[in-house]
């Protein structure tokens, strides 16, 4: 079973989870996530939020461990640093300063960015560019800097991502509509003002305190980093069990079949047949050797004569 940790009512209330926006900006869709009004503010039911973020947590862990490709994305001041550091820690990948659009739909064309920004880092890396002038290197660097900030998070995505974590769809508006035209899964932390239509794991929250995102985003990179361990811990095993199976793998010597796991009696048998091969191979590579050397010297004696005779002459 999984070692992640979901938080309980009582850390919620302590990060304030619980309070949402005022009643004028609340969105109609989120109704059954509201607990009650206290000036002027909807409160979020947090019984709801534990038993969501419990579902949520699990989906995470299940896609990381069968190694599915997930990605963080908030690009609110207070939540970047936070989204960075929680999918550094926990194998994800993140965006955090701006989403592109067509990162999903149009992804080849974000690829060619991401190898150009690879080819800059490497470039870099290994002195390719100290051939350029001092001006071309600074362009070079400039627009390095700037492709990283917003490709930086996802410089290892091949392909399009399997799952997104997003925290307020509203403001990642653009992220969710690609994620759902492409049929991957959304799991999101919603306040009171967003519509969570569409969203496949809803995360009812707090998606402006520094502390209620710290909280929710700690228990969902804690499941996704114990999947993506246990997924490791399934490829260890996997070629732990095909390095068996190599080393018991049936080999063919000379018409003699033998195993890594051979008896004595068996090595005895193969050694006896190969020295058997050696006293009937041996002769006729000596006989062969020397009706070439003879050949050599017939040609050698062949190609002096014209000349000897012209000296007697």
């Amino acid at each position: 079973m999984s070692k992640y940790k979901v938080p309980k009512i009582e850390e919620l209330i302590e990060a304030g989870v619980h309070f949402g926006h005022q009643i004028r900006r609340w969105h109609p869709k989120m109704e059954p996530y509201i607990y009650t009004v206290s000036k002027n503010i909807h409160i979020i039911d947090l019984e709801d939020t534990e038993r969501l973020l419990k579902e949520a947590c699990e989906f995470l862990y299940k896609q990381a461990s069968e190694g599915r490709k997930i990605v963080f994305v908030g690009t609110k001041k207070q939540s970047k640093e936070i989204i960075q550091a929680e999918a550094i820690r926990s194998g994800a990948m993140f965006v955090n300063e701006r989403w592109i659009g067509g990162t999903i739909t149009n992804f080849p064309t974000i690829k060619k960015n991401l190898d150009k920004l690879i080819k800059y880092m490497r470039g870099k890396e290994t002195g390719e560019f100290d051939k350029y002038t001092k001006k071309e290197r600074l362009l070079i660097d400039r627009e390095t800097e700037k492709m990283t900030l917003v490709y930086g998070g996802i410089l290892t995505l091949t392909e399009t991502p399997d799952v997104l974590f997003v925290i307020d769809p509203k403001r990642e508006k653009t992220a969710v509509k690609e994620a759902q035209n492409a049929g991957i899964s959304v799991v999101a932390i919603i306040d009171t003002n967003a519509d969570p239509t569409g969203i496949d794991y809803i995360i009812p929250g707090n998606d402006d305190a520094i502390k209620s995102v710290a909280l929710l985003m700690r228990a969902v990179s804690d499941a996704v980093e114990e999947g993506y361990k246990e997924f490791d811990r399934k490829g260890d095993e996997q070629t732990k069990k095909t390095k068996k199976k190599a080393e018991s793998v049936v080999e063919e010597k000379e018409g003699v079949v033998v195993t890594t796991t051979e008896s004595p009696v068996v090595t005895a048998e193969v050694e006896e047949i190969e020295e058997k091969l050696v006293e009937v191979e041996e002769p006729k590579k000596i006989e062969k050797i020397a009706e070439k050397e003879d050949e050599v010297k017939k040609d050698s004696e062949t190609a002096k004569a014209p000349k000897k005779a012209r000296i007697k002459k």
